[in-house]
């Protein structure tokens, strides 16, 4: 912030024309409310420029984010009124007509609707509750009777409309059905299903893809589409590089550019410092000459905040007062009996702004010791902006001891001990107070040294730079002088002038002219506290009218403030003045504070030739002043500017382009004795053209002389050598570059158009961050920024720089006046700047961090916003518009043919992609897999020959055996259930029958007592009591989509089907027949049913697919046996074993292993039901340590429970007793890409119990076939691999080392199982693929599933996945089609049979893939970035809606954050996956929801975010 002036920051538009005549502006001065300070003084010619730019976009209407009413803290509702336009600028007239016209049909409901909704979206039952058409009662309100603001409110939200129908916005959508009322913040296991079947009332209308008309997110989103369909710029020519280097687009120059025409500049050299007769040999000495010669003549006026003068410090004080501190710093401080410092140390100056005496007193007291002063601001708390940095600068100067006053040292933060604390960042610091009381009087011997100035440094002014680092910049004894001799010479000062200084006198123009200049003229320096000019802008004016001062030194911000207050004050006259020093010339709205300041007080004795501004740099102090004519000055120069050349760095004077020119005015000649040039901005320093802007660079005498501690960055900019175009050095003397860009115009005046600090390179183009500042300022309604405090900068984000603006908006603003004024400022920057802005954020008024003297801390502001620290209450960002560098989209590319293709098993030089588990046929229980073809048989045959042998344990949350099951008592009550089945529910042989239970030993009693009925059984998860809404549908659902005849359950479930509250969700009369089987007569089965084939149906399996569709599989008895076999030789499963399995038995592998196994193998499994770890979370590693297991099955949402609940607790459940080193292959039942980070951390936390970092692995099913690998007990452990994540996303597999850019870990599903072939197949052309292709799994197995029983909701899409055929090759194998898209890797490893292994890689779901840009992209790839973009980020889902990608993230935090994060989350995914984010919804935890196995729901969420119910914290729709 150092460059620009801190509380300036921006307090003000610029002028982009000469001043109006005085008698213009004093009227328009009467009109205009006279006592707010805030009232900018503006420009209106520039406020004419902006307003003509928006003109022309004829207000388009963007979508307004939506905000739920708790974040909006500072208002009432009140301000919530609709916008009236009639009070809004005359351009909207045209608008308020054709608003009028279309918004008939719609009025009706919307009258409060789009402003009201964003107010009280309370629940999600009730979010369009507002909307009056939803209380059919409910009268409109009295404001939306008037037609104007109805159409108001409408073309609010309507305007785009117009191209959207609008008469499908009938009714609000009813929203309440679905997700809400959800009590515990549990994610809700969803598994409630998309779509409705045919005997519901289907309260939401959709369109034919599927999407929900009337609802408002639709509508907003429709907006955005439209806003989008615009193309600013041409549309890229579409090509597809197959390299996978995605080429990002570099910027191609603009062939019509402007280029610069003119000669090579000369240097310029400023008049030659005269010589003057007894000048003092060095400030010291001058010190002294006045301090013993005329001690009595007043040096420095203190006022207090009153305007009082509350002390005067006389030149025999001074010299005085600063020996006593300097024999006191060198004689009276020792630390171990060594003095603590000695000559040529750096000391820390610590004082307030309000205390310049003893401030000057400190400054000379080290300079007379010969100690280096470092002033600095005072610290106010640990953590305030940029105090880390200066405490850095400390550190590196050696600081040990800090100066300060008895106040200031009073009010700094104390420790318990009553020291100061040490601050964040800072050395250790002795804080010496320099008040009179603590200094020693030197004995009468005791002289100090005053020699002639050297080149030792004198003093330290440090300076923050773009990035937020603190520099201590070096000025020498010698430069000190001849800065002082410069500045006299060029100022015309003279012996006892009187200045006043309204400057920070620590650094910059208000040390060089009111502490350093000013005493080797003996003049008297009145000094103004910034907490004066707060209380009172017109005490500068008053002192110069008090004290006839000569001489004023002030910031444009001064003038600018002075104007708002000074028609209180008629009596004063600035006749005194000489010169009126405007220290920020530099500045782009510096010119209008000196005109505006002129034309006013031109009437009070303001002579024109006394404005003189300047410009100066840190490193190389004052760089160019303008003269009076008096002192041999040209007249000042003006210079109006095409926005567009500056761009380009070429001064281009006369614009047809009237809007976008910036006014400058000349900072003066040269300094005495100094020469200038201006030298290219970047790269080698080649001396600019004449009509090139370039930095300005300044070789003289008296300039800073380096970096402290930083030889590198000081040789570039202290030690610069400009060349000619040749490349040859124009002078053999140093030049310090000062940062300022500029131009030498007419006259060899100086013009500064900017400061390196705020330039932004935006594609190949320069932009000022004081511009875009100005113009934003110029935005009406200007008082709408508060203070006028805007900050702009720019972030790197897919390698070029993007604007960000943020303004801190007035208390008052409501929601629609921030982002009518957001969209207006986009407009305005891009017409008058043909710059895109990235982010537009408001924040609170008083919230941006504050630099020392009340500006804005730029740096500061830029960290917080990349942090995702600056809680802003309103956002903004077009990536849309701005983004211009995407890699191309790729076109697919047809298909090489078959012919070409099979050559025997090379594609093209690579192995087809196929594999296969061990082959059955081989293996040595032949004979008894043919006696197990039916379950049934086998559960009778154990009945018989080990009757006692225990099968199952179920254990309750405490660890205890709840209830066992051995062979004979399974038999025998399965019999039971059959009898049950035949004589209660009347049913026969086939016959369909739900299985409603909890998880336990019922479920697998009554699976085989269908069994020995001859029906068919279901396994259906009961409906969760506390939330039967959305829990009992989906049961109604399966019971009816599986055609069941029956019921089987409890009796407590059987109350809770025919409840009241069930009642409410479904219909409870067409429930079938509902069996209890809790207490079931002993009656003795006279058969069993025996199956006529193998082929006959055994059960069906229902799950809802991550795609929230509902599919129930059919499975044979062969398929049924067949995978049972295959799991039991994978994991040599045999009557001795014991396994523990930790999942849900409903569907899938986990109904498999639950139910089915252990009937089959005989060994006996450890029931642990997941939901018993919510009250006891080490259950199921207890019980996996209490059995010794080696074999063990769980869930991923098993694996997070224990590693987030577990966390902490290794060590106590390591002194319970817990051991797992007897695991051996610990596997996780999955239906997806395995989750390499949650199995590592759950390896690595539970590694100090025993657990071998190799058990952990993970199987893979599906739907076609539920079982395709599994790790099982032998073989090769599973491996990983890293490929690019760019060549995935053109379906290509390239392996990559690990931690290169771009690279994805995978890890390998699991072991093959026997008797299971594997192929990958192209998912469009069913052709196979190579080694390195992604492709679809298709797998060909004797337990694939025999067919889709119903798929509800999508039936014609799946008559293939069961029967497909490779298009060429082996096209004779029926496959089953998984769905997922995976590759095959042969690796080095061997598998049992000596072969090597090959590993199959499944990467995900070919339903979930988001084809954008041409490309595929998986989901969970992109929330993984998202979710790394922020702490407070606790979950993320992603999906598309039309070509949009919508982002939604759970905020795990306050709701202050919930802003922060749309910026990082766009810029994450642009970052690392080349995608703009359309839309960004911000939601509480667990709005996300997830079906049993953890998996997200993403389909759900997105009918959820279009039906309006996910009554989000916040969304913004990106332009």
């Amino acid at each position: 912030v150092s460059g620009v002036d801190p509380s300036l920051q921006v307090e003000q538009p610029r002028v982009p024309a000469p001043p109006q005549p005085a008698a213009a502006v004093s009227k328009q001065q009467k009109s205009r409310s006279s006592n707010s300070r805030d009232e900018r003084f503006r420009s209106d010619v520039h406020t004419e420029a902006v307003q003509a730019a928006l003109a022309k976009y004829k207000e388009r209407k963007m979508p307004m984010p939506s905000k739920r009413r708790s974040v909006l803290v500072q208002s009432s509702v009140e301000t919530y009124t609709p916008p009236d336009t009639s009070s809004a600028s005359e351009d909207e007239g045209s608008l308020r007509r054709q608003g009028q016209t279309t918004s008939t049909p719609y009025q009706s409901h919307s009258n409060a609707e789009p402003w009201l909704n964003r107010v009280i979206q309370g629940s999600s039952t009730s979010s369009s509750a507002s909307s009056t058409s939803s209380h059919p009662g409910g009268k409109p309100t009295a404001a939306a009777n008037s037609a104007t603001t109805a159409a108001a409110a409408a073309t609010v939200l309507a305007d785009l409309m117009a191209h959207t129908r609008l008469d499908n916005h009938g009714a609000p959508p009813d929203v309440t059905t679905g997700l809400s009322e959800r009590s515990h913040i549990e994610r809700p296991q969803v598994a409630s299903v998309r779509g409705i079947p045919k005997g519901y009332s289907s309260s939401i209308l959709e369109t034919a893809d599927g999407v929900p008309v009337n609802s408002r997110v639709s509508s907003k989103i429709q907006q955005l589409l439209n806003t989008l369909k615009r193309p600013k710029r041409p549309p890229l020519k579409e090509f597809f590089v197959d390299d996978f280097e995605e080429l990002l687009e570099v910027q191609q120059p603009d062939p019509n550019q402007p280029k610069p025409e003119g000669p090579q500049m000369c240097i310029l050299k400023g008049e030659p410092l005269g010589v003057v007769t007894n000048w003092p040999p060095s400030l010291v000495a001058a010190l002294q000459r006045w301090g013993t010669t005329h001690p009595k003549s007043p040096c420095l006026t203190a006022l207090d905040t009153t305007g009082k003068a509350i002390y005067t410090l006389t030149y025999g004080k001074l010299w005085v007062r600063s020996l006593k501190l300097a024999y006191t710093l060198l004689n009276k401080l020792s630390s171990k009996s060594e003095p603590l410092l000695k000559p040529g140390d750096r000391v820390a100056l610590v004082f307030p702004n309000n205390d310049p005496v003893m401030f000057m007193v400190a400054f000379y007291g080290c300079l007379l010791a010969e100690l280096v002063p470092v002033p600095i601001e005072v610290p106010l708390t640990r953590k305030d902006a940029g105090s880390q940095q200066i405490g850095f600068l400390l550190g590196s100067c050696g600081v040990s001891l800090a100066l300060t006053t008895d106040a200031c040292q009073k009010g700094l933060p104390k420790a318990q001990t009553g020291e100061v604390i040490a601050f964040r960042g800072w050395p250790r610091l002795v804080w010496f107070v320099t008040d009179g009381k603590h200094l020693a009087k030197p004995p009468k011997d005791w002289q100090p040294l005053i020699r002639d100035a050297t080149n030792d440094i004198a003093y330290i002014e440090y300076k923050t730079s773009k990035e937020g680092s603190t520099m201590g910049i070096t000025v020498s004894h010698s430069s000190m002088l001849a800065h002082c001799h410069a500045l006299t010479q060029a100022c015309g000062y003279i012996e006892g002038e009187t200045l006043t200084n309204v400057l920070d006198f620590k650094r910059d123009a208000g040390l060089w002219h009111g502490v350093l200049t000013s005493v080797m003229n003996r003049m008297h320096v009145i000094s103004i506290p910034y907490a004066l000019m707060k209380v009172n802008p017109l005490s500068w004016i008053q002192k110069v009218h008090f004290y006839k001062a000569q001489v004023a030194v002030v910031k444009s911000r001064d003038m600018h403030w002075s104007l708002l207050a000074q028609r209180e004050q008629r009596d004063v006259s600035l006749s005194s003045l000489r010169m009126l020093i405007v220290a920020d010339g530099a500045n782009p709205w510096s010119i209008s504070s000196c005109d505006a300041f002129l034309n006013v007080f031109q009437s009070r004795g303001l002579r024109p030739e006394v404005i003189c501004p300047c410009a100066s740099s840190s490193e190389a102090l004052t760089v160019a002043v303008r003269r009076s004519p008096d002192l041999g000055g040209p007249p000042p120069g003006k210079a109006v500017l095409s926005m567009n050349g500056l761009s380009y760095s070429v001064i281009r004077v006369d614009t047809e382009e009237k809007l976008s020119v910036l006014t400058v005015q000349d900072v003066g000649q040269v300094m005495p004795g100094a020469l200038v040039c201006v030298v290219k901005v970047e790269g080698t320093p080649y001396l600019c053209k004449t009509d090139e802007v370039g930095e300005i660079c300044v070789s003289s005498s008296a300039t800073g002389a380096a970096y402290y501690g930083l030889p590198g960055i000081t040789k570039t900019v202290f030690e610069c050598e400009p060349l000619t175009a040749g490349g040859a050095p124009i002078i053999d003397r140093p030049f310090t570059r000062t940062s300022l860009l500029g131009f030498i115009g007419p006259d060899n005046l100086v013009f500064v158009v900017g400061k390196m600090d705020g330039l932004m390179m935006v594609s190949g183009r320069r932009h000022n961050a004081d511009d875009i500042v100005a113009t934003a300022l110029a935005v009406e309604p200007m008082k709408f920024v508060y203070r006028g405090r805007i900050a702009v900068f720019s972030v790197t984000v897919l390698h070029d720089e993007r604007i960000v603006v943020v303004a801190e908006q007035r208390p008052d603003a409501s929601e629609e006046d921030s982002f009518q004024w957001m969209s207006r400022v986009l407009q305005a920057i891009d017409s008058i700047h043909q710059a895109g802005v990235y982010c537009l954020a408001l924040v609170p008024a008083n919230t941006l961090p504050k630099a020392p003297l009340g500006g804005i801390h730029i740096s500061e502001t830029k960290q917080r916003f990349l942090e995702g620290a600056l809680h802003p209450c309103s956002v903004l960002m077009c990536p849309h518009t701005c983004v211009t560098n995407l890699p191309k989209p790729r076109q697919k590319q047809p298909e090489v043919g078959p012919a070409s293709m099979i050559v025997g098993n090379l594609v093209a030089g690579k192995r087809i992609a196929q594999a296969a588990g061990r082959d059955v046929a081989q293996m040595e229980d032949n004979d008894q897999a043919r006696k197990f073809l039916y379950l049934s048989d086998v559960l009778q045959w154990r009945a018989q020959t080990t009757p006692d042998h225990s099968l199952f344990q179920l254990l309750t949350s405490k660890g205890s055996v709840a209830s066992t099951a051995t062979c004979l008592q399974l038999h025998k009550k399965a019999e039971r259930v059959a009898i049950a089945l035949i004589e209660k529910g009347r049913l026969n042989a086939g016959d369909h029958v739900a299985l409603v239970y909890p998880p336990g030993i019922d479920l697998i009693v009554t699976f085989y007592g269908c069994l020995y009925a001859g029906c068919v059984p279901i396994t259906v998860r009961p409906p969760h009591p506390q939330n039967l809404t959305t829990t009992l549908p989906t049961v109604k659902m399966i019971v009816e989509v599986s055609k069941s005849a029956c019921i089987l359950t409890t009796q407590a479930i059987t109350k809770l089907l025919k409840s009241k509250e069930a009642a409410t969700a479904v219909d409870v009369k067409t429930w079938p027949t509902i069996v209890d089987t809790d207490d079931l007569p002993r009656k003795k089965l006279a058969h069993t049913y025996k199956p006529p084939t193998p082929e006959m149906l055994a059960y069906l399996d229902f799950s809802v697919s991550t795609t929230g569709i509902l599919a129930g599989v059919k499975m044979s008895h062969a398929a049924t046996s067949a995978l049972c076999r295959s799991i039991k030789l994978q994991c040599e499963l045999y009557p001795s074993r014991q396994i523990a399995i930790c999942l849900d038995p409903y569907c899938g592998l986990g109904f498999a292993l639950w139910v089915l196994c252990s009937v089959y193998s005989g060994h006996q499994s450890i029931l642990v039901p997941p939901l018993e770890l919510e009250s006891n979370v080490s259950l199921w590693l207890s019980a996996v340590s209490q059995y010794k297991l080696r074999v063990t099955f769980c869930s991923y949402s098993v694996m997070e429970m224990c590693t987030k609940g577990l966390g902490t607790q290794t060590e106590a459940l390591r002194a319970k007793g817990v051991n797992l080193s007897c695991v051996r292959t610990c596997m996780v039942v999955a239906e997806e890409r395995p989750r390499i980070a949650l199995s590592q951390s759950f390896s690595k936390l539970f590694k100090d119990l025993g657990l071998s970092p190799r058990a952990v692995s993970t199987t893979f099913g599906c739907r076609v076939n539920v079982a395709v690998c599994l790790q099982g007990t032998a073989g090769p452990d599973p491996t990983t691999v890293y490929v690019d994540m760019r060549a995935l996303r053109h379906d290509r597999v390239r392996l990559v080392e690990r931690g290169s850019p771009h690279s994805l870990p995978l890890m390998e599903s699991g072991k093959i199982l026997p008797g299971v072939k594997v192929i990958i197949a192209n998912p469009e052309t069913k052709g196979p693929l190579g080694d390195s292709h992604l492709g679809e799994i298709w797998v060909s197995s004797p337990h694939n599933a025999t067919g889709y029983y119903s798929v509800y909701g999508e039936e014609s899409l799946h008559a293939d996945h069961f029967h497909a055929r490779l298009s060429f090759g082996d096209t004779h194998t029926l496959w089953a089609r998984t769905g997922y898209l995976g590759f095959l890797r042969r690796t080095e490893l061997t598998d049992a049979s000596g072969e090597r292994h090959d590993a199959l890689y499944v990467v995900g779901s070919l339903d979930e893939t988001l084809e954008l840009r041409g490309m595929r992209y998986h989901p969970i790839d992109i929330e993984t970035s998202v979710i790394r973009a922020h702490k407070s980020i606790a979950e993320c889902a992603v999906f598309t809606w039309t070509n949009l990608l919508v982002v939604v993230v759970e905020l795990e935090g306050s709701e202050q954050e919930a802003l922060d994060l749309v910026a990082l989350v766009t810029n994450v995914v642009l970052e690392e996956h080349y995608l703009i984010v359309g839309v960004v919804v911000i939601v509480d935890p667990g709005v996300i929801p997830i079906n049993s196995r953890g998996e997200k729901q993403r389909m759900h969420l997105r009918d959820g975010f279009l039906a309006d119910q996910l009554d989000p914290i916040y969304v913004a729709y990106n332009m």
